[in-house]
């Protein structure tokens, strides 16, 4: 083999080592970072009750960033997706720490709203910052923000084999090649390391007890998968609504979320409890032992639906899980199954679902649960993902695959037959 061949493959090798190493590095302490801080407001807003009625001020603070700053930026997760799929120019590196600020304030004064998408966007724009540096062309640009949102997702949740599969699905698997693949997990153990390195903890779950399958075990899985879909497409429609509504009522950005905030504020205090705002992860871990109320996973939908579309910021993801273990927790009272299973299912189904990720949300679920609960969360995704309709949370995400064909099949009947 050529020598002078050889030596450029090392080459190439060793600078997209040196960048995954060094976006791992930056996304992981900016994800360690977060979770420090994101603890320390919720846990201020718990003890100070008060905080809830400064959600209006918060709002007007996130949207007044956002429309002089951050309009090139406000786009989050889909400004990624659009760039994927369609290059146009590098992401600014001010959208890691506007979202970063706007997700803190949401949580301290008492938004619904996850984790995942700020983490997703501080990784994606600290990755996309290597293609000048590098001097990258659009196709090696690709790779590069499918390593920022592996780095993201993998180091906020702990789940590096979920976070490098997540990246890679969430753009659609036909448009990558095998070095994004390696490279994306690759990045994603190196972000997930850096934040062990930092010694920030992540939440556990367990499902101590997974029966055997049977065929009426099966039936009932099938049934609650069903219901987990449905969940995910209320969940994303209804974010959709709200933004819409928003949109179409007020026409000045900065009032959105000031608006908005006023009506969470009063909401929260009508009913009385801080369960539905935040992330909700007490709830969630709760939902594993203790059946929850039928009604939880709506009031979350509705929270968290009303939280994003009136322009308050942070990530979907957390409130899916919410959402998810909530429902299967409730469903423990008339399903035969063990509670913590059903809560797991839904856990990540729901998720699955809404983001059309079916593998790398039943590997999340393996990697949190452990693989003994595998089939059963491998069945509840996928069926969760066919059961959740064509809209997603994503508005630019490209969906294809399987689910794509079967709504393309769905539509052509149901255009014959009118």
């Amino acid at each position: 083999m050529n020598t002078e061949y050889v030596k450029k493959i090392m080459l190439i090798t060793l600078k997209w080592i040196f960048i995954c190493v060094l976006i791992g590095l930056f996304s992981g302490s900016a994800s360690a970072f977060f979770l420090v801080a994101l603890d320390w407001v919720s846990q201020y807003r718990e003890q100070n009750y008060f905080m809830i009625w400064l959600l209006p001020i918060g709002g007007l603070i996130i949207g007044l960033s956002y429309y002089y700053w951050g309009k090139s930026v406000v786009k989050g997760n889909n400004l990624l997706l659009e760039e994927y799929e369609n290059p146009q120019s590098t992401i600014p590196l001010k959208m890691a720490p506007l979202v970063l600020f706007g997700t803190l304030i949401t949580h301290i004064f008492g938004g619904s709203a996850g984790r995942e998408g700020t983490a997703v966007q501080m990784g994606g724009a600290i990755a996309d910052q290597f293609t000048g540096i590098f001097k990258l062309d659009n196709k090696a640009r690709k790779t590069v923000l499918i390593l920022g949102i592996s780095a993201g997702f993998a180091s906020i949740f702990g789940t590096p084999l979920a976070g490098a599969l997540f990246a890679l699905e969430v753009v659609y698997f036909s448009k990558i090649n095998i070095k994004s693949i390696i490279l994306s997990f690759l990045v994603a153990y190196i972000a997930y390391y850096t934040v062990e390195l930092w010694e920030v903890q992540h939440t556990h779950y367990a499902i101590p007890f997974v029966p055997e399958i049977s065929f009426i075990t099966l039936i009932w899985v099938l049934l609650v998968s069903v219901l987990f879909g449905l969940a995910a497409m209320l969940f994303s429609r209804s974010t959709h609504f709200w933004g819409h509504l928003f949109s179409k009522i007020i026409s000045y950005p900065p009032l959105r979320p000031f608006v908005g905030g006023c009506f969470i504020a009063v909401a929260v205090y009508l009913i009385g409890t801080t369960k539905y705002i935040g992330l909700g992860i007490p709830m969630i871990v709760d939902s594993f032992s203790n059946p929850n109320a039928s009604y939880d996973f709506l009031l979350k939908i509705l929270f968290t639906g009303f939280t994003l579309g009136a322009g308050f910021k942070g990530g979907e993801v957390t409130p899916l899980f919410f959402i998810g273990a909530t429902l299967g927790s409730a469903l423990s009272l008339v399903v035969p199954l063990p509670i913590a299973l059903l809560a797991g299912m839904g856990f990540v189904a729901v998720f699955s679902g809404a983001t059309h990720t079916p593998i790398a949300c039943t590997v999340m679920g393996m990697e949190l649960f452990g693989i003994e609960s595998g089939i059963f969360i491998g069945i509840a995704c996928i069926i969760a993902y066919f059961s959740s309709g064509s809209v997603g949370i994503y508005n630019a995400q490209i969906v294809k695959g399987a689910k794509y064909h079967l709504y393309q099949k769905l539509k052509r009947k149901n255009s014959e037959l009118l």
